[in-house]
């Protein structure tokens, strides 16, 4: 396992890597109900965004690893399957998936407002929506935030919480920006450039984690939500087959050790529902 200040330096030095080109799909038959057949897929192509520690991250050694990526190897492994982790571009990975160039998402993904766009494994890990700030801010809740700079990754469940259900507090910011990736909106949180991150639960435990003296989340969640597996529309049979071996990765004791790898970043088994 890496220290914190590599596995911090690893994932900011590699966020700028290019976007995905894959050569061409999965060759694999359709299942009865026309999609994805478990039984004939060879190779299970893990879209993911590769600055998205713990779940998604670049390691010391260059290769791609975290929670969801051990995961995702692991179901593999008792499968028979092939795995890919593949770096995407975020607003691509719709087209990515119903192209078939990804068999799904799997990092940290949020279910929540998802579902009619995908088929969803069986949520997996328990998480919310939160905001975090630098630890002298003086911010203490929601009302302080009225009039402040806040950022959220694009396209994130935070960005549509804040749209949604928390739009009459997003209306009270300065403003509501979006960027690429988290890494670099805790960068900007870190200088000044922005008074406030709107994030993943999982993101604010990992951030505050690494730097425990530097952030703290705001008590109220903006939501509370839950991580699933999302597959192309109709393939039910790859979700199916996927949520029975986490239930089983479960029940053998892989999950609970492979949670406790990865406490010092935030990841707890009393977050784990997929029983």
């Amino acid at each position: 396992m890496q220290t914190r200040r590599s596995f911090l330096l690893s994932f900011a030095a590699a966020s700028g890597t290019a976007a995905l080109a894959l050569a061409g799909c999965n060759q694999q038959q359709a299942s009865s109900d026309g999609g994805t057949d478990p039984e004939t897929l060879s190779e299970f192509v893990v879209g993911l965004d590769q600055a998205y520690p713990p779940y998604g991250f670049i390691g010391d050694d260059g290769q791609i690893t975290g929670f969801d990526i051990e995961l995702a190897q692991e179901v593999c492994n008792r499968n028979g399957w092939e795995m890919k982790a593949e770096p995407i571009d975020w607003d691509a990975k719709d087209t990515l998936l119903n192209s078939g160039t990804i068999t799904c998402i799997w990092n940290g993904f949020t279910q929540e407002g998802r579902e009619d766009d995908y088929t969803f494994s069986e949520p997996y890990m328990l998480n919310g929506q939160v905001i975090v700030v630098k630890a002298d801010s003086g911010i203490t809740s929601f009302d302080d935030l009225a009039g402040k700079t806040v950022v959220t990754q694009t396209d994130s469940a935070a960005e549509d919480v804040l749209e949604g259900d928390q739009a009459e507090l997003a209306a009270t910011f300065a403003s509501l920006d979006t960027i690429g990736d988290y890494n670099t909106a805790f960068m900007q949180l870190e200088s000044g450039a922005v008074n406030a991150v709107a994030c993943d639960l999982s993101i604010a435990e990992y951030q505050m984690a690494a730097n425990p003296d530097a952030y703290v989340q705001l008590p109220d969640m903006l939501s509370e939500e839950h991580y699933a597996v999302g597959f192309k529309k109709g393939d039910q049979a790859l979700a199916d087959t996927v949520t029975n071996t986490l239930r089983e990765m479960n029940s053998d004791g892989f999950v609970e050790e492979l949670c406790q790898k990865y406490a010092e970043y935030g990841i707890s088994y009393d977050n784990w529902v997929l029983k």
